[in-house]
């Protein structure tokens, strides 16, 4: 008797081009291409200031104030499309696959698991930030003029979807396929892409509580975001649940003032003074709690909004 090898078996690349050092050579390319880009379209944005209307200007000088701003914002979600173009490049040169093999077993992002991955995480991240306000009630009206902020739902949103898709592809997607490949442990394939993603997070300016508050939730998350592409051997439940945890973020309400250019309402900056510890501890209860009840929505099997594997 035979058994089915799973969603994520499936995933795993096979025509043998995926060995350790072009793993590492193509991670090295594509955060090369990456840092490149960021220079580049950081310097052209910047470039841009003096261009757009006031409202959308930086409220000071330097690069705090700069990707404070709504302009700032904007660039620094282009720069992204350094790692798109980065695996694409690795993907056709190194590994001699498409680069639509990342998306999952079928080659194609789910769409099914994309929108479930997005209303899961839109619920959850309504009852994070009534918890939230719970703890510190005090919202406000963010700077940015309604009408700018309806103009700027859909490029915000298509950008958005350009960032966190692409971590996505690098850190759910092309190092643990990769590394599935080479190693059969978990603690390997999952586990070191999360804490690498969970430190790029990393906030030195932040309270040191709250700091490990934040790398507490968001490397929860990213577990749970690795579940999902286990789960299915897709990424389109990843890409939508990350684009809907970040959106709320930028469009909604913001919690960290160098993300908050478009958002709507502004409540207190998480990476502010001023923070009990016990606010750090809830706070990060918070997030994992969420984090939890967005993978029983995705994942459980009476759950409307289960997510189906891809066998390709």
């Amino acid at each position: 008797m035979t058994t089915k090898p799973t969603a994520f078996e499936r995933y795993q690349p096979s025509n043998g081009k995926t060995t350790l050092w072009r793993l590492i050579l193509g991670t090295v390319v594509i955060v090369a291409v990456w840092t490149v880009s960021t220079f580049a379209v950081m310097r052209i944005g910047w470039g841009f200031v003096a261009l757009v209307p006031v409202s959308l200007r930086p409220n000071g000088y330097g690069m705090e104030p700069f990707l404070a701003s709504p302009i700032g914002m904007f660039t620094a979600l282009v720069t992204f499309c350094g790692i798109w173009a980065g695996a694409w490049l690795v993907m056709r040169w190194i590994h001699h696959e498409p680069l639509s093999a990342l998306f999952g077993n079928s080659h194609r992002i789910s769409r099914s698991g994309f929108l479930k991955g997005f209303v899961a995480v839109i619920l959850t991240s309504i009852f994070s930030e009534v918890l939230l306000y719970l703890i510190d009630p005090v919202i406000e009206r963010g700077s940015i003029d309604f009408t700018v902020w309806l103009l700027a739902l859909v490029p915000v949103a298509l950008l958005g979807f350009v960032q966190t898709s692409s971590e996505e592809l690098l850190f759910r997607g092309y190092l643990p396929r990769g590394l599935a490949r080479r190693f059969r442990s978990p603690l390997v394939w999952a586990l070191l892409p999360t804490l690498v993603f969970t430190a790029l997070h990393w906030s030195g300016g932040s309270d040191p509580a709250m700091n490990a508050a934040g790398l507490i939730s968001i490397g929860v998350f990213a577990a749970v975001l690795m579940m999902l592409v286990y789960s299915t051997g897709n990424l389109g439940a990843a890409f939508g649940a990350h684009l809907g945890n970040n959106l709320f973020g930028f469009l909604l309400i913001s919690h960290q003032a160098n993300l908050s250019g478009f958002a709507l309402f502004e409540a207190r900056s998480l990476e502010g003074d001023g923070w009990a510890g016990i606010d750090a501890i809830l706070i990060a209860a918070i997030g994992i709690v969420s984090s939890l009840l967005t993978a029983l929505l995705l994942l459980h099997a009476r759950s409307p909004l289960r997510v189906e594997p891809d066998l390709g």
